[in-house]
This record gives C-alpha cells, sequence and structure tokens, in this order.
C-alpha cells in the first residue's frame, strides 16, 4: 500500500505500460496476419491464446528475471573473428559482437527469419490473388498456434528486457504487462477485421513485419536498430494509407450520387 502512494509507481507504471503497448504492436499484428485463415470458433480461440498466451509467458519470464537476464551473459556459440573483416567490421567490441553469440542473440536470430519467411510467404499469397488463396489449403488449427508459440516467445524475449531496463519493481512490470495485454485483447479483432478488409493495409502489415524480422535479425548479429525508426515509418505509411481509404471512399461516393 505504501507503494501505491508514491508517485514514482504510477509515473514507472503508465511509462511501462505506454512502452509495452507500443512494444506488443508487432505482437498484435503477427497474431492478425496468423489467425486470418482460420474461420470462427477456431479463429477466435487462436487469437485468444496469441493475446493472453503472450501475458502468461511475459508473467513467467518476470518471475524468473534473473535467468533471463543471463541469456545475454556468455556466448553460446563463437564464430572465427576474421568473418567479421569480411564484411568491413575491424573494430574490437563490434567484431566481438558480430563474432559472439548468445542464447538471447540465436532466438532473436531465429524469430527474427521467422517473421522473414512467414511474411515474404503471406506476400506471395496476396498478390496471387483470391484465387491462389482459395486453392491453398487452409492453416491447420495445430499449425497456427505453433507459430503464436514461436513469435510469442521471441517478441516477450525483448518486452521483458525492456521492463526490466525500465523498472527494478517487479509488481510494476506485472501490472504493466497485464494492462497492455487487455489493450490488446480488446484491439485483437477490431484491428483483424480492418486488416482483412482493406488488402492495402494488410499489405503495410506484412511489410512492417518483414521490417520486424529484419531488426531482429539484425540485433541477434550485434547490429541494434532503433525501434522508434521502423514505429515512425509504418505510422507515416498507414497515416498516408488511411488518407487514400478515405479519397477512394468520397470518390466512390461521389461516382454513386452522379450514377443515381
Amino acid at each position: 500500500m505504501d507503494l501505491l502512494a508514491t508517485p514514482a509507481f504510477w509515473v514507472s507504471l503508465s511509462a511501462l505500460t505506454f512502452l509495452e503497448i507500443v512494444l506488443g504492436i508487432d505482437n498484435l499484428l503477427f497474431v492478425s496476419i496468423a489467425v486470418g485463415k482460420l474461420k470462427g470458433k477456431q479463429q477466435a480461440a487462436a487469437r485468444r491464446v496469441g493475446v493472453w498466451g503472450a501475458m502468461v509467458l511475459r508473467i513467467v519470464m518476470l518471475s524468473g528475471i534473473f535467468w533471463i537476464i543471463q541469456l545475454d551473459a556468455s556466448p553460446l556459440l563463437q564464430l572465427p573473428e576474421s568473418w567479421a573483416g569480411l564484411i568491413g567490421i575491424t573494430e574490437g567490441h563490434a567484431v566481438h559482437e558480430f563474432t559472439a553469440f548468445t542464447v538471447k542473440d540465436l532466438i532473436l536470430l531465429g524469430g527474427g527469419l521467422f517473421l522473414l519467411v512467414k511474411g515474404t510467404q503471406e506476400i506471395h499469397a496476396s498478390v496471387e490473388g483470391a484465387a491462389h488463396e482459395e486453392a491453398e489449403a487452409k492453416s491447420e488449427f495445430s499449425a497456427v498456434l505453433v507459430q503464436l508459440a514461436v513469435i510469442n516467445i521471441v517478441f516477450s524475449l525483448d518486452s521483458v528486457i525492456t521492463a526490466v531496463g525500465m523498472t527494478d519493481i517487479l509488481v510494476v512490470m506485472i501490472l504493466a504487462v497485464v494492462l497492455s495485454t487487455l489493450v490488446m485483447a480488446i484491439a485483437a479483432k477490431p484491428l483483424a477485421d480492418f486488416i482483412e478488409e482493406q488488402p492495402t493495409m494488410k499489405m503495410l502489415a506484412l511489410a512492417f513485419i518483414l521490417l520486424v524480422g529484419v531488426a531482429l535479425v539484425a540485433d541477434g548479429a550485434g547490429f541494434h536498430i532503433p525501434r522508434g525508426y521502423l514505429y515512425f515509418a509504418i505510422a507515416f505509411s498507414i497515416v498516408v494509407e488511411l488518407l487514400n481509404i478515405r479519397a477512394r471512399s468520397r470518390h466512390e461516393s461521389l461516382a454513386k450520387q452522379k450514377s443515381a
């Protein structure tokens, strides 16, 4: 109760909750894309598993935070340092970052490659058109759950490490994760419906997934790309596309009025 009465608690909780919501956008977009090929009750069930599973996983990770931190402590795989010179990396710290891979690095690399493959496959299916999509077999429910589990592990690791960097109060971390998950749960279905109704927005979401995949691979290889750049790029693209959607809707309304 004494903790709740301190302004620092509420400031930390507000800031971390907002940050967790922002970090959860890429997770939410992937959930929306992954469950899009399921139908009816399976789609709703998979969406719940994706959103609430992420919350449970992050809380479990937070409870074992000291173990999570150790994932980045010592290299699990060491490449020859001469490999770094092949791509022009010569500085000592940069060479070490590129050639020494911890468990965290390998998880980020695997998750990034997974997103790149998944995003490319979805873009290919979208470009091929509706006829191709109907000819393709629908995703199995179990396969979608496996995809959600894999990506939840990757995004949760990033989220938990960010939470640790923001505050050292475990209660604040857990509350921020729960509150951000509630926001994601509320936004999940409207976002999925909107992406399905607007093909161009779906393409933007897939492009964002590819960007996140590249960022994760870069992080795993020792080259950190500030997420702010990615979020600004996709936010700018979304605003432009919303203006295009508004313009198309207005033109269609005027065309209907003229034809009537």
